[in-house]
């Protein structure tokens, strides 16, 4: 397996395809918040916007914002979501923002009418149950 550092675009390349959910769930609304067991700094926004579906990191680069509760819109022919607390901006393709700022993207793909996402752990629209530490 490859090391979990990203690529030039942002795309990790490691993990394994993890379930999402089914399209016809998942397509309802234009974000998801998809829970890591591994944390809120693993959490991932499931985007579906004109029919498609991407996934970045769901906590904003700069200082953690909540990228699912961010408006998405297309400039320039370009899908952005935008950070609710300070307006930066993240392209949903390759998660670069015109601020220099680079959120983590992850593959997506749609088999048997399910969604997949290419991730580090498993992913759930619950919470994961906390861990009690001993």
């Amino acid at each position: 397996m490859a090391s979990s550092s990203g690529n030039e675009d942002g795309n990790k390349e490691s993990g394994a395809w993890r379930l999402a959910g089914p399209v016809s769930e998942l397509s309802q609304k234009p974000c998801r918040l998809m829970y890591s067991p591994l944390g809120h700094q693993a959490d991932v926004c499931l985007f579906h916007v004109k029919g498609e579906f991407f996934a970045m990191d769901a906590r904003c680069s700069h200082s953690g914002g909540p990228l699912c509760d961010g408006d998405i819109e297309e400039a320039n022919g370009v899908l952005q979501v935008f950070c609710p607390w300070h307006d930066y901006d993240f392209n949903l393709r390759t998660g670069k923002s015109g601020t220099g700022l680079q959120q983590e993207v992850y593959e997506v793909k749609i088999q048997e009418d399910c969604v997949y996402v290419k991730h580090a752990s498993p992913l759930s629209l619950q919470p994961f149950p906390a861990v009690k530490k001993s």
